[in-house]
């Protein structure tokens, strides 16, 4: 069983990254289930493994995380769908490849909700909306803004950290950073794009999206997610 677990109101990242070392650890003990846990961040930057200090343009803005994911620098705050994914990996073929393909595709799917394009680029991790309309960023090309982040760790094929999906945040906090290292492209959210979807919409896209890609239907559970 999958549990879905939404947290209200903003929750920190330190106290995040606790409650997902403890789910882990109990899903890895077998005194817990596998988990989807819902939540918002006040605004802060995080930096992956993989982080150059050259791409943290205004480090006094907010709070900086320095976290063990893989991936860049990434901004979460209000207005941002972050959703922790605590999976057994083992148990679904221990292929990487395969479960980061299916993270993409559950983007994907939840943005088809709202009859969205969401697609992938090589040598590019996230999910990208192509924006004809804006200027290129070079001859021939055609310009593109992310709209969601995808950022795993394992221990013991056990995932966690996850993705985020831009709902109607504050798109000019990512000034402050060089968003997983990608100066050329722009970010965007379901609102700038002109649907006025709310999070409680996109939440149940992700339910959906969840279950079509995965094959599982997560089980809501009650509570604010703290591992027990």
């Amino acid at each position: 069983m999958v549990e879905w677990i939404t947290s209200p109101g903003l929750t920190g990242f330190r106290e995040a990254e606790a409650w997902m070392e403890a789910r882990v650890a109990a899903i890895l003990d077998g005194t817990a289930s596998e988990c989807i846990w819902l939540v918002e961040h006040p605004p802060l930057y995080t930096a992956g493994t993989s982080a150059r200090a050259a791409d943290l343009v205004d480090p006094d803005r907010f709070e900086v995380f320095a976290t063990k994911r893989g991936g860049q620098y990434t901004y979460h705050g209000p207005g941002q769908r972050v959703a922790y994914v605590m999976l057994d990996v083992g148990a679904r073929g221990r292929d990487v490849r395969r479960f980061v393909q299916s993270l993409e595709a559950w983007v994907i799917a939840t943005l088809a909700e709202f009859n969205l394009t969401g697609e992938i680029r090589e040598g590019r991790v996230g999910v990208w909306i192509s924006r004809p309309e804006k200027p290129a960023p070079l001859p021939g090309q055609t310009a593109e803004d992310k709209i969601a982040a995808i950022g795993i760790r394992l221990r013991r094929w056990v995932s966690f950290h996850g993705i985020s999906i831009n709902v109607e945040p504050d798109l000019s906090h990512f000034d402050g950073i060089v968003p997983c290292g990608i100066r050329e492209h722009g970010v965007t959210s379901l609102v700038d794009l002109g649907l006025p979807v709310t999070m409680d919409d996109v939440d149940l896209a992700l339910a959906r999206g969840f279950a079509e890609v995965f094959g599982e239907t997560p089980v809501p559970v009650s509570g604010d997610g703290h591992a027990g």
